[in-house]
């Protein structure tokens, strides 16, 4: 037996799938995968026409499988074809045993429950949309989101998919300058927000954060308010309206039409931050979205009719449009939506709401893992979790300690761990285990999903030999990657970002490496993107934030190793000469970023410097700043610093660093 988990992991050490599990599978052996795979990347038109035959319900056929090309870029999946994403989530399921099934369990941050089955779902946002139409919202209109975890959020998104509006969630956790940037970028019309959210007891003002984003948004019509805290809240006359007002007016039919959408249509904009300060408007499309991520989540939970499948992921990120949503949805899945915190009111939440519920599949981060496992393993022990066939992680590579963990204490050591690795912009998992068949390595993503053709590249383009780490990319396209981003006809922005620094290929940004039998283990960004709980965040994005503060004059920002979070975000900070600096200093400019962008982009730690280390050509060398950041002060691990302008800087800054 290793001596250590990491020693474990070094000697390739894998845990068996439980035959429990393997054996009511979808795929239990590894022939059966391979067999799949190999028809996905052999021939992958004829195999995704096969699935889209499975999945989606057609009101008219494509006229073509697939139209690519990498160096514009330019995708298109089932061009043609006419359907619709909410028909495909509730509809269809309407004249099946579904009907009276439940699609969304919501658990409220203090503990209440409801329960719309499919029937009742369809009833709602046919109501919604409704409304939609009658405050002048159609086809290809914009629709911004920007509500707490409640039902609301699922029905809003399925009215705007059904009349083929646009929608762009905004993560309830951002500022108003943060959504004022998303509203003017996509030229909202309508926004749905709340009078107040409620998360671990707090209250959230979100319709206080979106008045003061309204101010500088000419294109917002119409806002439609839910009252979910019962607050006051100002309204403005003949633009504000309460959402329970409007839905049951006696004008509003509980029936709508279904705008039929062809494949390639828009179905969502969702804005990620990179390596540039603004945020980039990812696009995703109809069918090929939808596809990938009912696909997906069937085979990499292996979701059976019976299931209660819970991800813990807020919709305002990509994982929630996917797998709390979408993905579930399009399947006839009952999937559990969680207004809540994994803390509060006690250590014990989530393995209180599994048991509450029998929940079978639960999907959660790293981040949360490791919050939780400071807790001890006396709360899991508190609770019968024996309901659970399928446990998952999501957002950044797992550490081998909290996967052990995970698989030991709440696992009992016979529940299979599916670790996926995938984005924003690629729809769905890319690499991934699947419960049935894979051994499972703590730490690694494992194999390919089908139709994902990933290769590991050194900087000249060569494949990397194994256990070399290089730059992930993909050399084929798959239904649910991206399509472009937001008002960026030529694709210019994405060309440049994915598509050149490897021509042909998808580059993800993610550094990997594959092992002697192949598989592959993601290794961090290798750009200029911190993922801080799961969740990226462009330096860029900071940085602005940082010099739109009065008393900045440069910042630069990187991220350090952080136990819980995964990574943190420190910023070294120049301040304007001749200001004069108040004692909380870092404070004030802490504050001035969680109000730019929000909580979860205010720096860990800052720290005040003269200068920063550049070169002679005024870059500036962030491998210097990312080791003191990391905790290295030993002059001599620095390496050369003589190219500097000024190497007597980088001391400075060392003996200017906190401990950490």
């Amino acid at each position: 037996m290793a001596d250590s988990i990491e020693s474990m992991q070094a000697e390739g050490m894998t845990f068996e799938p439980p035959a429990w599990v393997r054996d009511n599978a979808y795929l239990k052996t590894r022939e059966e995968y391979d067999a799949m795979y190999k028809r996905s990347v052999e021939d992958p038109e004829g195999f995704w026409a096969e699935q889209a035959d499975e999945y989606l319900f057609w009101h008219k056929k494509w006229d073509t499988v697939l139209n690519w090309e990498f160096d514009t870029p330019k995708v298109e999946w089932f061009k043609g074809g006419l359907t619709n994403v909410a028909y495909n989530c509730i509809d269809r399921h309407l004249t099946t045993w579904r009907r009276n099934k439940a699609a969304i369990i919501w658990e409220s941050d203090e503990g209440r429950t409801k329960m719309y089955t499919y029937q009742a779902l369809y009833y709602k946002v046919c109501k919604l949309a409704n409304v939609l139409k009658k405050h002048g919202i159609k086809k290809g209109d914009r629709v911004v989101i920007y509500l707490p975890m409640i039902p609301e959020l699922a029905v809003a998104m399925l009215a705007c998919a059904r009349i083929g509006a646009i929608h762009s969630i905004v993560f309830a956790g951002f500022s108003a300058a943060a959504m004022r940037d998303r509203i003017q970028d996509c030229g909202a019309k309508m926004i749905i927000t709340a009078d107040e959210g409620i998360r671990g007891g707090r209250v959230v003002p979100l319709k206080a954060e979106a008045d003061s984003a309204l101010y500088e948004c000419p294109t917002v019509e119409t806002c439609l308010v839910v009252s979910r805290a019962r607050a006051r809240v100002d309204m403005e006359p003949g633009r504000d309206f309460w959402y329970h007002e409007e839905v049951r007016s006696a004008d509003i039919s509980r029936h709508c039409e279904i705008e039929w959408m062809d494949s390639e249509d828009p179905l969502f904009i969702l804005y990620t931050s990179g390596s540039t300060g603004k945020p980039k408007g990812v696009l995703h499309t109809t069918a090929g979205y939808l596809l990938y991520s009912a696909m997906t989540f069937k085979y990499d939970f292996d979701y059976h009719d019976e299931d209660v499948f819970w991800c813990t992921a807020d919709i305002g990120w990509v994982t929630g449009h996917s797998y709390v949503v979408y993905g579930p949805l399009c399947v006839g899945a009952t999937s559990l939506m969680f207004e809540g915190v994994p803390n509060y009111p006690h250590p014990g939440r989530f393995w209180e709401v599994i048991e509450k519920h029998g929940v079978n599949q639960f999907y959660t981060a790293p981040t949360a893992i490791r919050a939780i496992m400071k807790s001890g393993d006396d709360w899991p022990k508190k609770f019968d979790l024996s309901t659970l066939r399928v446990l998952g992680t999501v957002g950044e590579p797992i550490n081998p300690e909290a996967w052990m963990w995970y698989f030991n204490v709440i696992g009992k050591g016979k529940i299979p761990i599916v670790d996926t690795y995938w984005q924003t912009e690629t729809g769905g998992h890319l690499i991934t285990n699947q419960p049935g068949w894979t051994p499972m390595k703590p730490g690694s993503a494992t194999f390919p999903f089908f139709g994902i053709r990933p290769v590991v590249l050194n900087e000249d383009q060569s494949e990397t030999p194994v256990n070399s780490g290089g730059r992930l990319c993909i050399d084929f396209p798959w239904p649910g990657m991206l399509r472009g981003t937001w008002g960026d006809a030529e694709n210019t922005l994405v060309k440049n970002t994915y598509f050149s620094q490897f021509p042909g290929k998808y580059f993800t940004g993610d550094g990997a490496r594959v092992d002697q039998d192949g598989y592959y283990w993601l290794l961090g960004r290798v750009d200029d993107v911190i993922n801080v709980s799961g969740h990226r965040m462009g330096t860029a994005e900071v940085e602005s934030a940082l010099v739109s503060q009065p008393l900045v004059a440069e910042a630069a920002v990187v991220g350090f190793p952080h136990d819980i979070k995964g990574e943190g975000i420190y910023a070294y900070v120049i301040l304007k000469s001749g200001v004069e600096v108040p004692k909380s200093v870092e404070s004030i400019l802490a504050g001035h970023v969680r109000e730019q962008i929000g909580p979860i982009a205010k720096p860990d730690h800052i720290q005040i410097v003269p200068e920063l280390p550049k070169t002679r050509s005024g870059k500036i060398m962030r491998r210097i700043l990312r080791k003191i950041a990391a905790g290295e002060r030993d002059m001599d691990t620095f390496g050369d610093i003589t190219t500097l302008a000024d190497p007597s800087i980088v001391k400075v800054i060392v003996d200017g660093a906190p401990k950490l």
